[in-house]
């Protein structure tokens, strides 16, 4: 009995039958960075790889593992191919019209700009070779991520092609390499896919020309408030604080008001809903791109707040400052008197600096947890929780900061300069109105019918109601 289970468990698995999986043959046209990493790649991932060269014998270091053939040998080895040549270099592919017959042929060509050529690569590759099956892909994969493999920042894998088999084919491939496919559709997309790589950072154009908008405003706002005011009205030249006084006050109105702006649309969202009574109705467009750059508004209105740290750390160092403490000592010196120690100052300054402080870390917690590597090890919960509750904290914290550096400033007349006010009152504007709203949506009553609507239940127009019971 035991001779018979033992003859069994052998025979089940073999270790050299052919019945065992063999390793599918890749071919590679192109031995550049880009092929040369796609290949070293592919091999890590248990496929063979050959190259396609017009110079086997003398086409540069290739991975280990790999080897290279004439086109016409390597394209009869396998059944597809990844075409990594510019499109300048595609038309000795018509001569392999025979070889690539029934191939799969994955295009990862990119162009230098926009509409160089009047079709797509993929396009005129399928017209170059009309029997093959042509799918547009890899292209927005950079040779350093083949290398290193999927990383949270370039993990997707965009295709396109007219032949669903030919799009499983390569989708099979991207998958064992560990990255996300999304399917475009038909090649008509190439032309889409192939201007992905030339978009310059698409999702933070709003929140860069929004910060350099708000900059330019408050700079000319408080270089003529102050500077150009006080050499007009007092004859007295202060230019010099522009480098350093005046750009310690943009950096953080510009940075308070964009963080500011990161919880106003979910603020609108929320009442919209509870305007609506229903959660299934779609947003407004701008609202829907609002929310999502809120990360990248949040990032730059932190690298902002991280300049204004920075700045105030310098003040003590001024040139400036130092001449006015020395000046202020040697006064007190000669009419021989000391100032009485100021508590209701004492208090004042240091709550603005600790709450200043307080903010500032919780402004890097909420950057460092926007960084994908970061928020990939949190769950839901932990992340609503650090991006929503800290983050309101976060905003009253900095937008009470702002409140005690301006303290009873705004009783003053002389703080309206050409009846302009004073720069950190503008900024205390949105956020002020974000935290009252915030407050409102927290009250018991409309918590509680809030919750109820993000959990499905929909409110009932009256009217339709009463249609209802008189139909039935």
């Amino acid at each position: 009995m035991s001779k018979e289970v033992n003859s069994e468990s052998v025979s089940l698995c073999p270790l050299s039958t052919p019945a065992a999986t063999e390793q599918e043959m890749l071919c590679i046209f192109g031995t550049g960075d880009l092929g040369r990493s796609l290949g070293q790649r592919l091999f890590q991932t248990g496929y063979k790889v050959v190259y396609g060269s017009r110079r086997p014998h003398s086409c540069g270091p290739l991975p280990p593992g790999t080897q290279a053939m004439s086109h016409v040998a390597a394209a009869q080895s396998a059944r597809l191919v990844f075409v990594c040549i510019h499109r300048e270099n595609y038309n000795f592919l018509e001569t392999l019209a025979p070889q690539l017959k029934g191939k799969v042929l994955v295009d990862v060509s990119n162009n230098l700009k926009k509409n160089m050529y009047p079709e797509a690569n993929a396009e005129y590759l399928q017209r170059l070779i009309p029997g093959a099956q042509v799918v547009k892909g890899f292209n927005t994969l950079s040779a350093w991520a083949l290398q290193n493999g999927p990383s949270d920042a370039n993990r997707q894998v965009y295709v396109c092609g007219n032949s669903l088999e030919a799009k499983q084919a390569v989708i099979e491939v991207a998958t064992k390499l560990g990255f996300t496919v999304l399917d475009r559709g038909s090649l008509t997309a190439a032309r889409e896919l192939e201007d992905f790589p030339l978009q310059l950072f698409p999702e933070w154009r709003l929140p860069l020309q929004l910060a350099t908008g708000l900059t330019a405003f408050f700079f000319f706002y408080l270089l003529i408030r102050d500077v150009i005011y006080s050499y007009v009205v007092n004859d007295k030249d202060i230019s010099f604080r522009i480098m350093a006084s005046l750009a310690n006050k943009v950096f953080p109105i510009v940075s308070l008001i964009m963080l500011s702006l990161c919880y106003l649309p979910g603020v609108i969202a929320a009442f919209l809903q509870l305007y609506r009574g229903t959660k299934y109705k779609r947003f407004p467009d701008w609202l829907d791109r609002w929310m999502l750059c809120r990360k990248q508004l949040g990032l730059v209105a932190l690298a902002l707040a991280s300049l204004h740290v920075l700045y105030t750390l310098i003040i003590p160092i001024r040139y400036y400052v130092r001449y006015r403490l020395a000046a202020h000592t040697i006064s007190q010196i000669k009419e021989n008197k000391t100032s009485p120690f100021d508590t209701t100052m004492a208090w004042r300054t240091d709550s603005y600096y600790v709450i200043g402080i307080l903010g500032f870390g919780l402004y890097l917690l909420l950057g460092i947890t926007s960084l994908p590597s970061v928020s990939n090890v949190l769950s839901w919960r932990e992340f609503s929780f650090i991006q929503s509750k800290l983050g309101y904290l976060t905003l009253f914290f900095c937008t009470f900061h702002t409140y005690l550096y301006g303290w009873d400033t705004f009783l003053q007349p002389s703080s309206y300069k050409w009846f302009m006010l004073p720069g950190y009152m503008l900024s205390l504007v949105v956020p002020s109105v974000v935290l009252v709203l915030k407050l409102l949506l927290l009250l018991p009553c409309v918590d509680s019918t809030l919750t109820r609507i993000r959990q499905g239940w929909e409110r009932t127009d009256p009217e339709q109601e009463r249609k209802k019971l008189l139909l039935t």
